[in-house]
């Protein structure tokens, strides 16, 4: 379906197009006209809107102090906009191929000019192989205009991430828009380089958010799993309790 609103970048670069629509509440940055890649409330500019994308927030219930976040796949910046508005501490890697999209995020979503927010251009592959820096968590959200991107579903790429987490870091990745094949082959590949150090949830009936540790799995009762989630609601301003109680009974 096409998206409503008047549109107020139409732009290319080598990898395709790249717009920007506007309603009368919101911004929403897309690559085909037709799906949102992310959107932002304008009066709340900091804010996560789509559920994905706050579901992904989830592997923050099991960080004590984070210090260090990748996000692999800059897009619009929502979620590094809402990491750095979150945690006056911690700085945000964000690594994104285009560098239009990035320019975009900058012009049109206001990413703030902090030094605390390290943009890399670069594709997700080359800079998780060459990375030196540790991350306390990782969100890789790689997708393009036809579904997930099929560079997210290599063991050598989940390696790399692996390698680039910190002792008791977290990779959290979005599963969507993606075939049956790919998904299968993701899921193997999880579990041979991950094992038993997963978790995963449906936010609705297309996302499925994974939780693979680079270690064992914290050992975290329910109600301490449920008071850092009304914590990290309060500071995040996204339904993070709700996540947690769904990640009780995934562990159940």
């Amino acid at each position: 379906m096409d998206i409503n609103g008047k549109c107020i970048l139409s732009t290319a670069d080598e990898h395709g197009p790249i717009y920007v629509y506007q309603t009368k509440t919101s911004r929403i940055l897309s690559f085909d006209g037709k799906i949102y890649q992310s959107c932002m409330k304008l009066n709340n500019i900091n804010g996560l809107h789509l559920s994905y994308t706050q579901a992904m927030m989830a592997g923050l219930l099991f960080i004590p102090t984070v210090k260090t976040a990748t996000v692999m796949g800059l897009g619009a910046g929502s979620m590094a906009k809402n990491l750095l508005s979150s945690f006056s501490e911690l700085n945000v890697h964000a690594i994104e191929y285009r560098e239009a999209v990035a320019k975009t995020a900058k012009e049109y979503f206001y990413l703030p000019d902090t030094d605390r927010l390290f943009i890399h251009i670069d594709n997700a592959v080359n800079y998780m192989k060459n990375t030196v820096i540790k991350s306390d968590i990782i969100f890789s959200d790689l997708y393009n205009s036809q579904g997930m991107e099929p560079k997210q579903v290599q063991l050598s790429y989940l390696r790399d991430c692996k390698n680039a987490l910190n002792k008791h870091g977290v990779l959290v990745l979005n599963i969507c828009h993606t075939t049956h094949n790919l998904r299968e082959e993701l899921d193997e590949l999880l579990a041979l380089e991950f094992e038993k150090q997963r978790l995963s949830f449906e936010v609705d009936s297309e996302n499925t958010i994974v939780l693979a540790f680079k270690n064992d799995i914290p050992s975290i009762n329910r109600e301490e799993l449920l008071t850092r989630g009304q914590w990290l609601q309060e500071q995040m301003n996204i339904p993070m309790e709700r996540y947690a109680k769904l990640l009780c009974d995934t562990q159940n």
